[in-house]
């Protein structure tokens, strides 16, 4: 199957990060080159691109379509490994990152990866093809654990029914198809909810979140790339759903925040600056001639922050 990728809000990454033709660029999330290509045709013979991402299809694909920039180069690591893959480059600061977070439609689109609920395949879901898979977490985890990852990364209000029909079905067999799970899903809640929307989406993106330890790479990369920037450098984040943007959001309002002295203080005696300024103040989301052409940029929300001069030194 051909690894098809819309880059999401295209323009507006690009203009947000301010692109400077001979500076330091990285892309955490490389998928198909969409903004990898884009970022990389920007620069000069002095400029230089560093596309990472953890899945090695993806990988494949960015290496070859970024094989006419040589400025440009692929690494095989989670965005989480921003600082280690800077350090072993001997690069100390870069002048903007970009992150596209979540699932790519190429993995979304290939029903063997285990992603969709559309299609039967093998219960899968592992961006970096390595480690703990679906099926691991949908048969060997315990009711209470399955029922708080359900809850928590999927937001479904009817996770412990799910989650006790899933030990139910597993004591009788093992869970090993999409379909089979999917199955479940749609006969643990109520008719009205399934008539409302497709009942797997919340379980399946939880599942996804938990067999990829997506939050845990998040909070780890969002850190490593902030303060891998150089003073004047830009990070920008395209996230997907609310989770991921609230992540995101207070990390923003966390390195944007000054003085931390009690309210009561007359003056100001901590004497701490804002390490970051907001390049927008509210998200931005996709225009309505691109939701036209790539619905799936629908829940997209990019938010972008600028590195203080101060915090530099």
């Amino acid at each position: 199957m051909e690894f098809s990728h819309i880059p999401v809000m295209l323009e507006e990454c690009m203009d947000g990060l301010d692109i400077h033709p001979d500076g330091i660029y990285v892309d955490g999330t490389a998928g198909g080159a969409g903004h990898s290509s884009a970022i990389a045709a920007r620069l000069n013979k002095k400029g230089r691109l560093i596309a990472l991402d953890r899945d090695p299809d993806a990988v494949a694909v960015a290496t070859e379509r970024l094989s006419v920039y040589p400025n440009a180069r692929v690494y095989h690591r989670n965005y989480s490994e921003i600082r280690a893959i800077l350090d072993e480059l001997d690069i100390d600061y870069v002048d903007g990152i970009l992150m596209d977070l979540g699932v790519s439609s190429f993995q979304l689109d290939e029903g063997s990866r285990g992603f969709s609920y559309h299609s039967d395949a093998p219960l899968d879901m592992r961006m970096s093809k390595e480690g703990v898979s679906a099926a691991d977490v949908v048969n060997t985890y315990s009711e209470s654990e399955l029922a708080r990852i359900i809850f928590e990364y999927g937001e479904e209000k009817f996770s412990r029914r799910i989650a006790s029909n899933i030990v139910s079905a597993r004591e009788v067999s093992p869970i090993e198809t999409t379909l089979q799970l999917a199955d479940i899903i749609r006969d643990s809640v109520p008719q009205k909810a399934r008539r409302e929307k497709n009942p797997c989406k919340k379980t399946f993106q939880a599942i996804r979140i938990a067999v990829n330890g997506e939050f845990e790479h998040l909070e780890k990369g969002l850190e490593d790339a902030f303060f891998s920037l150089r003073a004047g450098g830009r990070l920008a984040v395209i996230t997907f759903h609310s989770l991921e943007d609230r992540i995101v959001k207070k990390k923003f309002a966390e390195w944007c925040k000054g003085c931390i002295c009690p309210p009561d203080f007359p003056q100001c005696v901590c004497g701490r600056k804002p390490q970051g300024i907001l390049v927008n103040r509210k998200p931005l989301e996709a225009k309505e001639q691109e939701l036209e052409r790539n619905n799936r940029s629908r829940s997209a929300k990019l938010r972008i922050i600028e590195r203080s001069v101060e915090s530099n030194g």
